[in-house]
């Protein structure tokens, strides 16, 4: 029963994740998809053999000795879907682009089997058909196009020969040929190659000419500079003559301009790469030149700030500037402080001159006396003298009128008695009225006591009222965020960097994000340490009972928070502070151990204290495994410097084979951990030999490793040998709709398989 071209694709996508875990099935892969992509095969299945091709070739880890042998078998094919009346762009510029990458291989090839006229002819047949297409095809394929010829100009051009020892190690060009070769003679191939390069220059000529031909092109010449010495004269002054803004004088648009100046930039970015290579060069000047010019024109050109009216020299109402500033002179505010409050006045009252009630309200006193020099001095350096004469003055006036008051208020009672005397006066006779009156204006008995002389004495705060738990919970969180934000910002010490005094140095001593971040995990580990194992049973202690319970639920709120923010900070870019979290876990694990030894020997009738390692281990591991690459580093750093593993980790760790692109990380992870951690050494040579036997993507790479550790396994006639990699034409099962969930570090067990020597720096 023939498969539709949905399950097709499916196998096929299948193949190429196997020759992308492993690239030595690359020649039985592309063998076997060649029939199934060929030139009558549906839109789908061609396109998608052609971006395969086209990757195939241009992969990094295929040797350049199998490209070679696999780039014969693949030109008809290439050449048959070139050749197809029914074309296709995606098709043609994946199938250009295979021919680029390929044509050196072919060329190398035809140069030590000079007598295979076939295989030369379907690549010169690929090549005219390219050719062709270059000045009629559609934008997307002339690009790939001039990207073919610039590998054929740099293939049939002369090269230096590094080693002549060696041709295979050497670059393929026109001078490895021998004079006399019948299929590729130098005196035929070098004055194509240079018919192709000016044709490819005359880019520059046109009037209307494409911005993103002229960009490839540009791109393409700067390999061509690089390694063909001989050409590099002929395409550098190419470049010296193009103009990129010459289309600036046809009226500009939006999307003109855009052009220009992605023209522009692009040849300013060639030029400057040329003469950053050879600044001593012949053109090194005339680039320079070209350069300082281009970039006075594209400021010309575009810079609109330039173009608004400046200001007239001379005043437009016929008076002068001068004049009429003399004349709306004014003078300069005097400033106004606010006045005394009636009733004594304190120090703090005295000196202050600022309306701002918050600011008056603030307590000096609480920061610390070298803060506050280092505050005060340069503010007073910055003060004008004007301004703290005015200061100065305003208080002396203050203190001033404070004196005449206190003064005045110790003559009243002089003068009081003194107008109450009575003269003597034989003549006079005071009636009624006037008596009373008098009486009336007599101070009491009981006069009210007099405020005292001027109240400048020690002003003191009181007190303030304990902290509830939730108010101490609060301020220990902002007190947190407020140190990690900084964390970001300090830097290692540059003292520490150069000193590694190992396990005598001494923790948190030079006041870096080091130290700060010794202080925060020995805040979260060891300051809750004990409390959680309070135990308050007798009758006599029920009256405590509430504040201790509230003491714990206080410190250990507050740990958690400290954690849980720790947590979060090491996952925002867990790869440059996988070393932080390193330092906690062992922190972590080491509080636990102690905290463990001081209950069996103390506590044996209360209950054991909670152990946090397993947990907030298990809890970094599950947040940065989401987010490992295949070929990332940080996990084989993590797990072998973190203090204990168990069973939980190396499930964790063999999860990642369910994505074939970290099969290998997984992999090389559980042989590290073999040979470097011998307490879980079986746990993990059974979780790769698992790999190995029940995931199919994890098979080769698990089995290179497994044949080091347990050989046994693959001795002959050996009943538990996998089953072999099916063909690629065979549809292999469907991958689970769902994965199982990994067991979380709470459902986990507490056990601890290998606890190696992990030592906590002591401060």
């Amino acid at each position: 029963m023939a498969l539709s071209v949905p399950d097709q694709l499916v196998q096929l996508d299948a193949a190429r994740q196997l020759v992308l875990a492993d690239s030595a099935l690359y020649p039985q892969i592309v063998q076997g998809i060649l029939p199934i992509v060929g030139a009558n095969a549906v839109l789908e299945l061609r396109r998608w053999g052609a971006e395969f091709l086209a990757e195939t070739f241009a992969s990094p880890v295929l040797g350049l000795q199998e490209k070679e042998r696999l780039s014969i078998g693949v030109l008809q094919t290439l050449r048959e879907l070139l050749e197809q009346p029914a074309q296709d762009n995606s098709v043609m510029k994946s199938v250009i682009q295979a021919a680029a990458s390929i044509y050196a291989l072919v060329f190398r090839y035809i140069i030590a089997n000079p007598h295979d006229s076939a295989t030369w002819d379907r690549m010169a047949a690929v090549k005219s058909n390219i050719f062709r297409r270059w000045d009629t095809a559609s934008g997307g394929i002339r690009v790939c196009c001039i990207k073919f010829v610039q590998r054929v100009v740099q293939v049939q051009t002369p090269g230096v020969i590094a080693d002549p020892r060696r041709p295979e190690q050497n670059e393929v060009s026109l001078a490895l040929v021998p004079r006399d070769h019948p299929l590729i003679p130098p005196s035929r191939l070098e004055p194509e190659a240079l018919g192709l390069l000016d044709r490819l220059l005359n880019v520059f000529h046109e009037e209307t000419s494409d911005a993103i031909l002229v960009n490839a092109t540009l791109n393409c010449l700067g390999a061509l500079i690089r390694t063909r010495p001989n050409a590099s004269n002929r395409i550098i002054n190419a470049i010296l003559n193009f103009n990129p803004l010459k289309r600036a004088s046809s009226p500009m648009t939006p999307k003109l301009k855009v052009q220009i100046k992605s023209m522009e930039k692009t040849t300013r970015t060639v030029l400057s790469n040329v003469q950053r290579r050879n600044e001593n060069g012949p053109f090194a000047g005339r680039i320079k030149q070209y350069n300082e010019r281009l970039a006075q024109a594209r400021f010309d050109l575009f810079d609109e700030g330039s173009k608004k009216r400046a200001l007239p020299s001379e005043p437009t109402d016929g008076l002068d500037n001068t004049k009429r500033m003399r004349l709306g002179a004014e003078l300069p505010e005097r400033p106004e402080f606010p006045p005394l409050p009636p009733g004594p006045v304190s120090h703090a009252q005295l000196f202050t001159l600022s309306g701002d009630r918050g600011l008056a309200s603030f307590d000096v006193t609480q920061l610390p006396f070298d803060l506050v020099v280092r505050i005060i001095l340069p503010v007073l350096h910055r003060v004008e003298q004007s301004t703290f004469d005015t200061a100065v003055n305003a208080v002396r006036f203050r203190y001033g009128g404070l004196m005449k008051a206190q003064a005045a208020q110790r003559q009243a009672p002089q003068q009081a008695l003194g107008d109450d005397e009575d003269d003597y006066e034989p003549d006079f006779e005071p009636t009624e009225e006037q008596v009373l009156n008098k009486t009336n204006n007599e101070p009491p008995e009981d006069p009210l006591p007099l405020p005292p002389d001027l109240a400048l004495g020690p002003f003191k705060i009181p007190q303030p009222p304990p902290l509830t738990a939730e108010e101490t919970q609060q301020i220990g969180k902002g007190t947190i965020s407020r140190v990690f934000s900084m964390m970001g910002v300090l830097d290692d010490s540059p003292a520490a960097k150069r000193q590694r005094p190992g396990l005598n140095r001494l923790a948190g001593s030079n006041y870096d994000r080091d130290a700060w971040m010794t202080v925060i995990t020995r805040l979260a580990t060891r300051a809750s340490a004990g409390l959680d194992e309070e135990d308050v049973s007798d009758e006599e202690d029920a009256g405590n009972s509430k504040d201790v319970l509230a003491k714990q639920i206080t410190t250990h709120n507050l740990s958690e928070g400290i954690r849980e923010t720790l947590w979060k900070f090491i996952i925002e870019d867990f790869r440059s502070r996988i070393s932080i979290a390193i330092s906690w876990l062992n922190e972590e694990w080491f509080n636990d151990r102690i905290q463990l030894q001081n209950h069996e020997v103390h506590n044996i009738k209360k209950r054991p204290p909670r152990q946090n390692y397993e947990r907030w281990m298990l809890k970094v591991l599950d947040s940065i495994l989401p987010f490992l690459d295949a070929k990332d580093k940080v996990l084989i750093r993590f797990l072998s410097e973190i203090p204990a593993l168990d069973e939980r980790v190396v499930d964790r760790v063999k999860g990642l084979a369910k994505d074939p692109e970290r099969v290998a990380l997984a992999a090389q992870a559980l042989y590290y951990l073999i040979i470097v951690r011998p307490p879980v050494r079986e746990i993990c040579a059974d979780a790769l030999e698992d790999l190995w036997r029940n995931y199919e993507d994890a098979r080769a790479a698990a089995g290179k490793l497994l044949r080091k550790v347990r050989p046994q396994l693959f001795e002959g006639g050996n009943s538990n040998m996998p089953p072999a990699v099916l063909p690629v034409n065979i549809k292999s099962p469907p991958p689970p709709e769902s994965k199982e969930g990994l067991p979380s570090a709470s459902a986990a067990g507490e056990g601890v398989l290998a606890t190696p020597n992990a030592v906590a720096a002591a401060g």
